[in-house]
């Protein structure tokens, strides 16, 4: 190494450095508000955040929370119940209700269709700026019902006095939603939704169980019954929750378990359990004999076994048996393992027309407390498999327990649950708490179901009582069912995030283990499912910007249970500044002077003041309801007194910074070139001032500091990303990067600082400040630096102008800032420069993390395809030339690793050689003073291009067995109804049909097993 260029690069690095750091300091008043906080520090307090006393007041809140909720939804039962026992089914009844598809609609002579009718819509700000009637609510029917159908009628009639937020659907089929809002079918016309197989109506209506599917796969189930067949498990599935386990069994002279690697257990019902399932459903095929006894056989053992070791529901059980017929009644195979109790149902599904062995399956289900159907078509399919949840939910009806049931969070698209854009659906997370409604009529003693009613919970509510000023800069709460999946939680990503909006099909089953992943053990997610109050600790790797960036921090937890709900919550706390908080103190007339300046904003998702309770209070921003509150105007507005005390204090701490900076930009003299244009700052309680330096048309990024800019403002679960990496660097030093995205995002330079209160490893971090670079600007200071030299006539013998050398300044986490070809800004070191990036991971320059994303999306190769290849479980990218598509990939979620790389910030300054076949190449990386930079120059001389890159793309981890088999930690629902000996269990599915010597034997059989 020339000793002459190493000296020349640590001349370079310290004159740029220097440039670059006085005119982030200059522009930024960093120095300033630093100055302006230590005037205060003896008259603030600081203190130590008690963690669980946090999680436990935010525990409480959530409770309360819920708690009216579910008194909300209990008087609507009793409504409900009440306007039932009043009505008098009328078969004859003729009535008019607006169909929620049919609103609106007119035939072709402009009249209003049947069902349809004039219906107000406006847009609502309360729901998201939807076209709501706040007056009514409407009705959905499902495609593949009839609208005017008796029953439905007789329903909607009875059903129409409950007009309050929320939906009921009904045993019947249909779905009553208010507040009311037009439904638009698909492109093929349908609207598939069946209320009756949402999770919130099947929890609610019945029991949790353990299932075994048995499918016939002998020689007469060829053709369309295997069709049928196959269509008839998936329906099954469709009906099977997170409290739920089951397999599934294909038979003919032999035992075929579908998933061979789970023979004899059970697994959970999750979504990607039951994806999995149905991947191999269509590997079945058709031949030989079906021997039923010995399918039967196996199928109460594994429930019989998988019972004893009590991980299942351990409540409810059931056999499915779909097949073309039964030669047999198996009575010797029940006696043996399920009279005289009964605690097996069975539900044998006759697929066809043919009726010959109708007989011996309805026996079996009339035998065993189950229902028998038959099902011809495929459009018989949905409706018949239905019916056995009637049956599961007998005994809770007859107990007339209307336990409360809730849902992990999910979004959807129906009514006002989403909004519609031109870009497509905006998706809000949201729980379901849901109870059942009974028949209290006195002839329907043997217990019927009406139906369910629900309301949604937006989670953005729950948001809203998380005291984020609290928790610091990287602290957050989080909450998980009793089955450990998220409810809220900074790192779930529920949506794709290429293309259109759209969400991923696992995004509601996304485990605490998936996210928290450093947890091997599972301490933390075992102890929050079996809702225990405690602590726990561990370092922790958290990705920023898009996933590319890292930070490394010891984390300490806090959680407790929600009380009166399956939810457990917890809060994370990064340990050193993230402990500590201040409270300072200055006048209400002050503060509130400083506030309403017009270069202040306050945090957008942060509740200051809440003015969601009253709808007058709706159209007031933060400020304007802080102001109102702390002048006694409006006595009912509900706020967080010491979070606005701490904002106040805030505002009149950083208010000279507003002067200053108008100062700056008066100055003609200063910032000429415009390479400055914009300075910002944030503080501990969501406050932030900005002041642009040239007009807003001439900024390089439009986007910086708006709502389209996700990570670079304050959000309802984590402060900015420059504020967060700020307060991960060296105080007084600034993190310089360019921010990822779109193409105009490269134009600009992000620099930012942390402003400490104390001196010490116990300060809190009060604030930070930052600029917004052009990056021509940024560029030209680091050229102009590397053309240094001591020479005294200024004729310098090497700088990065020569040709045998190349400069590059690089950030910490190897990204490039600058390089001779402009292309490569912003992409990864290791990709442009493998060789040397290998060296200094070699050296111990630079390390490299992996790290794992459990909810990441895999680029699969579709090919050539018709539209209805894309279905749910898959994003499509296609190009359309005309009116034919050609898909190119698929987007598909799947588990990954994937690398991060950061710099070792003991190591200033490190030379290497490198052989290149047979040829040595030298570099010199030398830090940047007081930054977050690398400069790198390297000699130009040897072709090290045969180096593999060093990449950052993810590979795909495979092991969904592993997954599939191992069961996690879960907590059963309290509550279980698996049977009631008032069941009348002749109500089997077409007992009356049955021939008079089995009906002979049924009675003489349940004779016997009720003298037992």
């Amino acid at each position: 190494i020339n000793v002459l260029l190493v000296s020349r690069v640590k001349l370079w690095a310290s004159a740029f450095g220097g440039e670059i750091k006085s005119i982030s300091a200059k522009y930024s008043g960093s120095q300033l508000l630093q100055k302006k906080y230590k005037e205060l520090e003896k008259s603030v307090r600081v203190e130590e955040i008690d963690g669980m006393k946090v999680v436990k007041n935010l525990s409480k809140k959530m409770e309360e929370m819920f708690r009216k909720k579910k008194e909300a939804i209990r008087r609507l039962v009793e409504a409900a119940e009440e306007a039932h026992l009043q009505h008098e089914e009328n078969p004859e009844l003729q009535y008019e209700y607006f169909n929620a598809v049919l609103i609106n609609e007119v035939d072709e002579e402009g009249n209003n269709v049947e069902l349809g009718g004039e219906f107000v819509l406006e847009p609502n700000e309360h729901f998201n700026n939807l076209s709501v009637n706040l007056s009514l609510s409407v009705v959905q029917v499902p495609t593949n019902m009839y609208n005017k159908d008796p029953a439905i009628v007789n329903g909607v009639y009875w059903s129409e006095s409950l007009n309050k937020v929320f939906y009921f659907g009904s045993a019947k089929g249909f779905f009553r939603q208010y507040p009311g809002v037009k439904w638009h079918p698909d492109e093929h016309g349908v609207i598939a939704f069946d209320c009756r197989n949402r999770k919130w109506y099947i929890q609610a209506a019945t029991s949790p169980k353990d299932v075994v599917i048995l499918v016939d796969v002998s020689g007469s189930m060829k053709g369309l019954r295997l069709t049928i067949a196959r269509q008839t498990v998936s329906s099954i599935l469709d009906t099977l929750g997170d409290d739920d386990f089951f397999n599934i069994i294909a038979y003919n002279q032999e035992i075929h378990y579908v998933e061979p690697c789970l023979n004899g257990t059970l697994v959970r019902a999750d979504r990607n359990n039951k994806a999995h399932f149905r991947e191999h459903l269509d590997k079945l095929f058709a031949k030989g004999i079906g021997l039923l006894g010995d399918a039967l056989t196996e199928a109460f053992t594994i429930l019989g076994d998988f019972n004893q070791t009590g991980h299942g529901s351990v409540c409810s059980q059931a056999i499915m048996l779909v097949t073309d017929g039964a030669t047999q009644m198996y009575d010797d195979v029940f006696a043996k393992f399920n009279w005289p109790d009964r605690k097996v149902r069975i539900f044998p599904y006759l697929i066809g027309r043919e009726s010959a062995f109708a007989d011996n399956m309805k026996w079996m289900a009339c035998a065993n407390k189950g229902y028998f159907s038959q099902i011809s078509t495929l459009a018989d399919v949905q409706e018949n498999v239905m019916r056995y949840l009637h049956v599961m939910s007998r005994p809770k009806v007859i107990d007339h327990e209307h336990d409360t049931v809730w849902t992990e969070a999910y979004m959807d698209s129906t009514g006002t649950r989403a909004l519609k854009m031109k870009c497509g659906w905006v998706f809000h997370l949201m729980t379901t708490v849901a109870m059942p409604v009974f028949s209290t009529k006195n002839e329907t003693v043997s217990g019927i179901l009406l139906g369910v009613v629900g309301t949604d919970i937006p989670l953005q509510e729950l948001m809203k009582i998380i005291p984020k000023h609290l928790l610091g800069i990287h602290g957050y709460a989080f909450a998980i069912t009793n089955n450990g999946y998220i409810l809220t939680h900074p790192d779930l990503r529920p949506l794709y995030q290429k293309g259109q909006k759209r969400r991923k099909p696992n995004y509601s089953s996304v485990d605490l283990s998936e996210v928290e992943w450093e947890d091997k053990d599972d301490f933390l997610r075992n102890a929050m499912v079996n809702r225990k109050t405690g602590t726990f600790s561990m370092e922790v790797k958290k990705t920023v910007d898009k996933g590319k960036r890292l930070l490394k921090m010891h984390n300490d937890y806090y959680y407790t249970e929600v009380k009166g709900t399956p939810f457990s919550v917890g809060v994370a706390l990064s340990r050193g500044h993230g402990k500590f908080f201040f409270r300072g103190n200055v006048s209400v007339e002050a503060g509130l002077h400083d506030l309403e300046q017009p270069d202040v904003a306050l945090a957008d998702e942060w509740t200051y003041c809440n003015t969601d309770e009253y709808y007058e209070h709706r159209s007031l921003s933060q400020i304007q309801a802080i102001k109102l509150y702390l002048t006694g105007r409006k006595p009912l507005i509900k706020c967080d007194r010491e979070l606005i005390q701490e904002v106040l204090f805030d505002a009149v701490v950083t208010a000279p910074l507003e002067a200053y900076w108008t100062g700056l930009a008066l100055n003609k003299s200063e910032n000429s070139d415009k390479g400055v244009e914009i300075a910002y700052l944030g503080t501990r309680t969501g406050l932030s001032r900005t002041n642009l330096f040239v007009v807003q048309e001439d900024l390089s990024n439009q986007d910086f500091l708006t709502a389209e800019d996700k990570e670079g403002v304050f959000n309802a679960d984590h402060f900015p990303l420059w504020y967060k990496r700020a307060a991960e660097q060296v105080p007084g030093t600034f993190v310089y990067s360019i921010p990822f995205g779109g193409n105009e995002n490269k134009s600009v330079v992000l620099a930012s600082t942390a402003i400490q209160l104390l001196d010490d490893r116990k300060s809190p971090i009060v604030a930070s400040v930052g600029i917004q670079m052009n990056l021509n600007f940024f560029q030209r200071k680091f050229w102009t630096a590397s053309r240094q030299c001591a020479a005294l006539d200024g004729k310098c013998t090497i700088s990065c102008d020569n040709e045998d050398i190349k400069c590059y300044l690089i950030d910490n986490n190897g990204f490039i800032l600058v390089t001779e070809d402009y292309s490569q800004t912003g992409e990864f070191f290791g990709e442009v420069e493998a060789a040397v990036m290998t060296k200094l991971l070699l050296i111990g320059s630079f390390k490299r993390i992996n790290l794992y994303d459990y909810q990441a999306l895999c680029r699969e190769y579709a090919g050539s395809s018709d539209s209805g290849h894309c279905l749910s479980h898959v994003m499509c990218v296609c190009v359309c030339v005309r009116e034919s598509c050609v898909f190119l990939t698929m987007l598909v979620p799947c588990d990954t690793e994937y690398p991060a790389f950061v710099s070792e910030r003991t190591i200033k300054e490190t030379t290497g050689n490198i052989d290149c076949e047979g040829c040595v190449r030298s570099f010199v990386i030398q830090q940047i003073p007081s930054s977050n930079l690398f400069m790198v120059v390297v000699d130009n001389k040897c072709d090290c291009s045969s180096t593999l890159p060093v990449s950052m793309d993810p590979i795909e981890i495979m092991y969904i067995l592993v997954k599939l088999k191992f069961q996690k930690d879960r907590k059963r629902p309290e509550s279980c109804h698996p049977f009631h000996p008032e069941e009348n269990a002749m109500e089997c599915g077409g007992a009356a049909g049955l021939s008079a010597p089995l009906t002979g034997a049924l009675l003489s059989l349940l004779a016997t097993l009720f003298t037992r």
